[in-house]
Order: structure tokens, then sequence, then C-alpha cells
């Protein structure tokens, strides 16, 4: 989802960083917080299409369109979700927290929609750095973060790439066959990392 960021001009994407993600976090809350009843679901799907509607996305379609994507990143997470909520639960528990945990992801999908990924890492800094008092290294914490976040789309890279190279050989494409070529691949970049921040004196 980090990846959907669209430059704009509406009311969301001119509010700093900081202000944003206490009201998209206190919104968020406020749907984890609604009583598990039939009515939660049409209420959380509520608050999330108005919140896509009026984020100033564009026109109307263009939220909803945004909106769809970000569902259809999230269908196996929801698809998981509904599952065993229903299976352990039974079926108005399990709709009104499945649109509870949907509600809530795609709000924070909001947050990433219209605020750059720079501009989060610089409101996580600025947040943590009343925590100096108690030996908490702001800097430090962001810098993780931010290696973290570079990390996902390179893994992503590696994946496709031991994919296309079993593919290349002919091999039969199974989890098992993927999963230590991938580790190695990973741990390998992952090496590389600690030696590069190691260079430049982080440890």
């Amino acid at each position: 989802m980090l990846t959907f960021y669209r430059p704009g001009d509406g009311w969301l994407h001119r509010m700093p960083a900081g202000p944003k993600t206490l009201l998209l976090l206190a919104v968020t809350l406020g749907v984890l917080l609604l009583p598990t009843a039939w009515w939660t679901a049409a209420a959380a799907a509520a608050i999330s299409v108005g919140a896509y509607a009026v984020a100033g996305l564009g026109d109307g379609l263009c939220g909803m369109r945004e909106l769809g994507r970000q569902l259809f990143a999230l269908r196996w997470i929801v698809l998981i979700t509904v599952a065993g909520q229903v299976l352990f639960l039974g079926p108005e528990p399990a709709a009104a927290n499945t649109a509870r945990v949907t509600a809530s992801l795609v709000l924070a999908g909001l947050l990433v929609l219209t605020t750059r990924v720079s501009e989060l890492l610089d409101a996580f800094e600025r947040g943590l750095r009343p925590l100096r008092r108690i030996g908490v290294d702001s800097e430090r914490a962001a810098l993780l973060l931010t290696v973290t976040l570079g990390t996902i789309p390179v893994l992503a890279r590696l994946a496709g790439e031991v994919r296309d190279a079993q593919r290349a050989r002919g091999a039969r494409a199974t989890l098992r066959t993927f999963v230590v070529p991938f580790l190695v691949v990973s741990l390998k970049h992952a090496d590389q990392l600690g030696d590069a921040l190691a260079a430049r004196g982080l440890r």
C-alpha cells in the first residue's frame, strides 16, 4: 500500500503529515471501538466510503476507484479474516469484526495515498523526539523504519527474480522449492545492507 501515493491538491494532501496521522488514527480508533453488532459493518463501510469521497482525491469517482484498489490489495486479508471469524464467532460478529478491520486498513491506505513516505518518516521522527529524555534515539528509530520500508519492494523484487529463475530452468514451482532460494538471496541482501550501514558508522 505504500506504493499507492498519488499527487494531488486536496485538503488531505495539504494537511501536514503529523496532524493527518493523528486525525486518521482517531477515526480508526473510533471504528475499532464500535460495538459488535450487525450495524457495525454498515457503519464501518459508510465511514470508509465517506472518507474517500471527501478526501479531495479528484472527483467522487476517483475516490471510489482508489478505494477499490485498496480493497483489492487487501482481498486475501479480508477473506482470511472472514473465514476465521465465521468459524469461531458466527456470522454476525464475523461481519462486524471484518468490517472494522477492513475499514481500519483502508483508512491507513488513505493516509499513504495522500502522504509521501518521506513526510511520514519525518513526522515519525518528530513524534519520537520527546522520548529522547528516556533514551529513545528518534533518528535511529526513523532510520530503522526507513530501512524496513525500503526493504519491502526489494524483497518483492527478489521473490520475482527467484520465481523467474525457476521458470527459466523448468523447475516445478512449489512453496518448498521457492522458500530456500528466496531465504538465501534475502539473507545475502541483509548481509550487504548490514555492511553498508556499518561502513557509515551505524551499528
